[in-house]
């Protein structure tokens, strides 16, 4: 495929590679040789958001990052052709490793990216070496009162109109998330409009609002299967000046899984844009 003129090639200079999918075709990075480290994105971002840690990480290591369907340089089907549940994506994640024959792989999950990837990890925890969890979740939302108020808001029309005509989450929930606002500069803010530039466009990031409460069967399931989860090398790093996901969710992960090391940033929810540098250099050290 060729590159979208908007896209700074020196911001993000790594090939262009696509799945092609039943619902349309997925893009994905996959730069550098070596063990696999697979990314795996929340929302309104796409694999732009890991280019710091790919370019350092890829000297030594095989780097993938897909585009979720909807998002980034991926196809953007309608309602009708894709379900965009969380569901959905991680059947589409499956998809891409098992083309890609990955074997022994670290994978690296944020926000949205948590209930995608971590699904892949339940399901064969003989494929995943290494687990790195920044600022996500894996169990159901239900006691989260105001995310769910929000949430169910957001499900109806006004939020419909909101995310589809008005770019909500990309022009003004994802500033949001970054505790110095320093570091979302015009350029970078922009590689995050781009992708949303029509409601078409837009319909994924909508229905990762709605999945907030309406996936919650979904995110209940993962949880109870977290002990699969217990013989895999865990590290977390997390933001922890995040607005959009609470602090606790920190905690639950520490207390369900102690052993596993923490690194926590004066960041906020998009740690690895504040941090790069930090984040790559962490994880190189946690996967040797």
């Amino acid at each position: 495929m060729n590159s979208p003129k908007w896209l700074d090639r020196i911001l993000y200079p790594f090939a262009h590679h696509t799945l092609q999918l039943p619902q349309g075709n997925m893009h994905y990075v996959d730069e550098g040789t070596g063990d696999a480290i697979v990314f795996v994105h929340g929302t309104p971002t796409w694999s732009f958001l890991w280019r710091q840690q790919i370019k350092r990480l890829s000297r030594t290591h095989r780097c993938i990052a897909p585009d979720h369907l909807g998002f980034g340089l991926s196809d953007k089907p309608t309602e009708m052709d894709f379900a965009y549940t969380p569901e959905a994506h991680a059947d589409n994640l499956e998809r891409l490793i098992d083309h890609l024959q990955l074997k022994n792989i670290t994978l690296v999950v944020h926000d949205f990216g948590g209930p995608i990837g971590l699904r892949y990890a339940l399901r064969h925890p003989e494929n995943v070496k290494n687990l790195v969890i920044l600022n996500t979740w894996m169990w159901n939302l239900e006691e989260e009162k105001q995310m769910m108020k929000v949430s169910k808001f957001l499900s109806g029309g006004v939020g419909r109109f909101m995310y589809l005509q008005l770019g909500f989450s990309p022009r003004f929930l994802l500033p949001k998330g970054y505790h110095e606002r320093k570091h979302l500069t015009k350029d970078v803010h922009n590689h995050y409009l781009k992708p949303f530039t029509s409601p078409q466009a837009r319909l994924g990031t909508w229905k990762f609002a709605v999945a907030l409460h309406d996936s919650n069967a979904y995110f209940a399931e993962l949880w109870e299967q977290r002990e699969k989860l217990r013989s895999i090398n865990k590290l977390i790093l997390w933001g922890e000046k995040d607005k959009l996901l609470p602090l606790h969710f920190l905690d639950k992960w520490q207390q369900e899984f102690p052993e596993t090391k923490v690194i926590k940033y004066k960041a906020g929810h998009f740690v690895q844009e504040e941090r790069g540098g930090e984040i790559a250099e962490a994880i190189q050290r946690f996967i040797g």
